[in-house]
């Protein structure tokens, strides 16, 4: 089966917004940091579907997504493809809240790669500053990264 899913970036000011999952005991994503995100819904676009987790896992609005990628994570979860739309999100409103998932921490971008983290999330987060479009898979095996590929577009002339 394949698992549609999107994962965003909130940046402000040299800073970007990272949740610890920490909260749900079953989360393949347990004790790692991440961006916000989740499974699309039935009918649900890659931006509807980011401004709704961004929403529901932060209490901010997300306005004007950028996508950025397109991630495939082959039998990610052991059985699963998923395909990920990766966003970055420099405007958005309202108060953060308290995250069901974990504990939400603006983190300096300097910083983001001594966080614990997937493997192939240090592969990709430097890739959010360029301007061109990409698309990577990132094979996983028993939660180690095994392989990658990231392919660029042309940035729009």
């Amino acid at each position: 089966m394949t698992i549609n899913a999107t994962l965003c970036y909130l940046r402000r000011n040299g800073r970007t917004l990272m949740l610890f999952r920490n909260k749900k005991p079953a989360d393949i994503h347990k004790s790692k940091w991440n961006g916000l995100g989740g499974k699309m819904e039935p009918g649900e676009s890659p931006e509807e579907c980011a401004v709704r987790e961004i929403h529901e896992e932060s209490g901010l609005v997300a306005v004007d997504p950028r996508m950025r990628g397109i991630l495939t994570f082959p039998r990610f979860d052991g059985a699963n493809d998923w395909i990920v739309f990766v966003f970055t999100v420099e405007n958005f409103r309202g108060s953060m809240h308290a995250s069901p998932e974990g504990e939400l921490k603006w983190i300096e971008d300097v910083d983001l790669a001594d966080l614990p983290l997937w493997e192939g999330d240090r592969i990709f987060l430097p890739l959010l500053n360029q301007e061109r479009f990409f698309s990577g898979k990132f094979i996983y095996r028993s939660g180690r990264l095994t392989d990658h590929v990231v392919v660029f577009h042309p940035a729009d002339s």
